[in-house]
């Protein structure tokens, strides 16, 4: 070890308990306070100009931790953001199937294109009902309420509705 590195590694250890307080001041989590002062021996034993005097290694000090500072938060807000569009990304996959293949994609797109055009075929009443219940997810009492009919008439006309869906689909060329 050189006599500058030396002088460096004894600095830090000097300065350490105000660095420390430097940077949990400048931190919302207390947990990364170690791992930022790691960062700042790192950076200050990397540095090409250090102080020549032994006097100013405290501003040159205080000067790499708030810098260290910076950069962990800079990196734990980018890692926050993609974990966050990770997340929704990941939760409108889940609700909308397996995306994450590309043939699985298009076979989900091209099945979806077709039920749309399958709905559009159906009568307004069956198109109505199905939408209550797939859509809006709708329990049949709440259907047979909204539209003042019997639970039974309700199941009915549901089974009737997928059917026409169903022989929609399959007359789909």
């Amino acid at each position: 070890m050189s006599q500058t590195a030396s002088g460096l590694a004894e600095a830090v250890a000097d300065h350490e308990p105000w660095l420390r307080s430097v940077i949990a001041a400048r931190l919302p989590y207390r947990e990364a306070v170690d791992e930022v002062l790691q960062e700042v021996a790192l950076a200050a034993a990397a540095s090409a100009n250090p102080p020549a005097d032994a006097g100013a290694y405290g501003p040159w000090l205080y000067r790499v931790a708030v810098r260290q500072v910076v950069l962990y938060r800079r990196r734990h807000a980018r890692r926050n953001r993609l974990l966050e569009g990770f997340a929704r990304t990941t939760a409108t996959e889940e609700s909308a199937g397996p995306q994450s293949d590309p043939l699985q994609w298009l076979i989900s797109a091209e099945r979806h294109r077709q039920v749309q055009q399958g709905m559009s075929r159906l009568p307004d009443r069956d198109r109505q009902i199905l939408l209550m219940k797939y859509a809006h997810r709708m329990s049949y009492a709440e259907i047979a309420e909204r539209l003042g009919s019997s639970q039974a008439a309700v199941e009915s006309r549901l089974h009737r509705a997928r059917g026409a869906l169903r022989r929609q689909l399959l007359n789909d060329p």
